[in-house]
Parts: structure tokens; C-alpha cells; sequence
């Protein structure tokens, strides 16, 4: 019998009320999360990609219980964290940690690297002074910083360099699971792959799983076993790797792989562009959530659809009444 995975959510939703006009004024939510389902499995990543303002960090920081669910379950290691209080989630924070976009905003800017990086050791164990501070040592090392940087403030170190301190304190109490919100985004190329290149490391010796949150395909197919592609609060198709770069079928998800930049000035791609606005996220759209941009719309996109197994495959799945003919198009277009 096959082991449960790590983490299962089961139609997780998580809506924010809008202000109301008026008094009187019925009251709307917007629809950050919209029951959202997914699977990852102990030592491995899960890619979430996406357009800004599609539910990415809404649903990083729901899963990791900073927001509090509406509806649904986050079953980790069987125990539904969205049930409990929290004093009863105490317990699984260790086990649960969280990477931020920003480190700088993170990081208490008051306090030394060293006294952010011992925290988390005052409060869950009761290690002395000096074991303290030799696991903080140990933990620069292994993020690759020098141990001399305990005494030195946030704003004494470059952009990637706050970012590998984030990431030492995220792996201070050896956690199972690593949410990486956007952790490279706000850094340089060279940066970036330096920074994919040690979580890649640290899931290698830790077997840690890794929830990647991120805008840019090319850098979650670095890093990502499997992809889930998110729109307007719902995944609208999810696959490993590189069978949803070889075989996408969702309409979305080959806009966003037609615009991932190639290396090769030489090599044309014939490039598309989404058309249109997205649409509210108070009064999304029946039916198929990308219908208003869809080069591809009939009226069927108009029913409500739901993922599918793509060919009987239950690893690629995809929300869309015309994968086939989606995909067909889309390999015509870049041969």
C-alpha cells in the first residue's frame, strides 16, 4: 500500500469581503482561493506559476495556516492543520515553514543575523547558550554565508545574501515542508539560479518538500517535479515538469510558455499575447475562468468544467472542454 503524500488539500477556498458600497450594499467577497485541490509528496516540489494577482501567495499562506481557511482541508502528515486552533497548531510549525519575497521585510531589522537565526531555537528546544550559537554557525555554512555574520544587521547584506539567511532560519528546526513564496523574484539572474541551486541542495540532504510559488515557468521548471498552473483563483492544469513544457494543453499555460524569453537570438518563436483584461476575481466569469481571453472559446467553455485526467493520465490533468484541439493549435503555431 503507497504512504500517504505529505500534504493533501482538498477544496481549500479562502475569500476576502470587499468593502461595501453602502449600508445597505450586499456584501461581496473576493475569490482569492477558489477550491483548490493538490498532492506533494515527502522530498519533493511542487511548482505553483501563475500571473500576478492569480492566488499564489494566498494560497502559500493559507496552506501554511498565516490565513485562515474558509472551506476545505489541509491534510499534512493526516492531520487537518485547517481545523485546528492555534495553540494546537504549535506542534506542526516547526514542521511547516515559510520563505518570503522579500527577506528584508522578514527579518527583524533591530536584531542581529545571529539573534534571527536563534530564535527559533529559544523557543522550540532547550539547547544552551553556547549549542545555540553553534547551530546558528552551522547553519550559515550550510546557506553559505560566513559564521562572522552573526553580529551584523539585515541592511549590512546584499539582496541574495538576506534571502540565504531567510532560508537558514526556514531550515533551522529541520522542517518537512518548505513553502517558497516567490523567493527569487526580486533578485538578479545570476542570483537567482544561485539561490534555486541551494534549495535543489538542501532538499537533497534534508528530503524536505518544497512548495515553490512562483511567476516565471522557466525558473519552476528548474526547481519543480510537478507544475500546477494557477488562474484567477483555481488551477486550471497541473502535470510534471516537463511533460506540461512538452505537452501543454491548457489554452493559459501555453501563453505563458510562449513567453518565456529564449536564450538563442537566432532561434524565432512565434510568440502570442493574452488579449484582454482579467477578470474580476469578485464576479468571475461561469464556466472556464479564461473564456473572456481565450483565442479558442465556444460556447461549451461557458458550463462548468473541472480537472480531468488528460488520455486516462491522472499525473496531467487539465480544466479545459477542448485540451486536444487547444494542443493541436498550439503545435501548429510553433513548428
Amino acid at each position: 500500500m503507497a504512504n500517504p503524500p505529505l500534504l493533501q488539500v482538498t477544496h481549500l477556498k479562502k475569500y476576502f469581503p470587499v468593502k461595501k458600497s453602502s449600508l445597505f450594499a450586499k456584501q461581496t467577497y473576493l475569490q482569492a482561493v477558489d477550491g483548490i485541490s493538490l498532492k506533494l509528496e515527502a522530498g519533493k516540489t511542487l511548482g505553483i506559476v501563475g500571473e500576478s494577482g492569480c492566488g499564489k501567495s494566498t494560497l502559500a499562506k493559507t496552506i501554511a495556516c498565516l490565513y485562515e481557511a474558509d472551506e476545505g482541508q489541509i491534510l499534512f502528515q493526516n492531520t487537518d492543520m485547517a481545523s485546528l486552533s492555534q495553540k494546537q497548531l504549535k506542534p506542526f510549525r516547526p514542521k511547516v515553514q515559510y520563505v518570503f519575497q522579500d527577506p528584508y521585510e522578514s527579518l527583524n531589522p533591530r536584531h542581529t543575523i545571529g539573534e534571527s537565526l536563534e530564535e527559533p531555537f529559544i523557543i522550540y528546544t532547550d539547547l544552551d547558550k553556547q549549542q545555540r550559537h553553534q547551530k546558528v554557525e552551522s547553519l550559515l555554512k550550510r546557506v553559505g554565508l560566513p559564521t562572522n555574520s552573526t553580529s551584523k544587521y539585515p541592511h549590512e547584506f546584499s539582496g541574495g545574501q538576506r534571502q540565504r539567511i531567510g532560508i537558514a532560519r526556514a531550515i533551522a528546526l529541520e522542517p518537512e515542508l518548505l513553502i517558497c513564496d516567490e523567493p527569487v523574484s526580486a533578485l538578479d539572474v545570476s542570483v537567482q539560479s544561485q539561490i534555486l541551486n541551494l534549495l535543489i541542495e538542501l532538499q537533497r540532504d534534508l528530503n524536505i518538500a518544497i512548495l515553490f510559488i512562483a511567476h516565471d515557468l522557466a525558473v519552476v521548471k528548474h526547481i519543480s517535479d510537478d507544475i500546477a498552473v494557477m488562474y484567477l483563483g483555481e488551477i486550471i492544469e497541473q502535470a510534471p515538469a516537463d511533460e506540461l513544457f512538452a505537452q501543454a494543453k491548457h489554452p493559459y499555460t501555453q501563453f505563458l510558455l510562449d513567453a518565456i524569453p529564449t536564450a538563442d537570438p537566432t532561434k524565432k518563436k512565434n510568440k502570442r499575447r493574452i488579449q484582454g483584461e482579467l477578470p474580476s476575481p469578485v464576479n468571475p466569469p461561469i464556466g472556464c475562468r479564461f473564456q473572456s481571453r481565450c483565442p479558442f472559446v465556444q460556447t461549451a467553455c461557458k458550463s462548468n468544467i473541472e480537472l480531468t485526467a488528460v488520455n486516462n493520465i491522472e499525473t496531467h490533468q487539465v480544466a479545459c472542454h477542448f485540451p486536444e484541439e487547444s494542443s493541436q493549435q498550439w503545435r501548429t503555431i510553433n513548428t
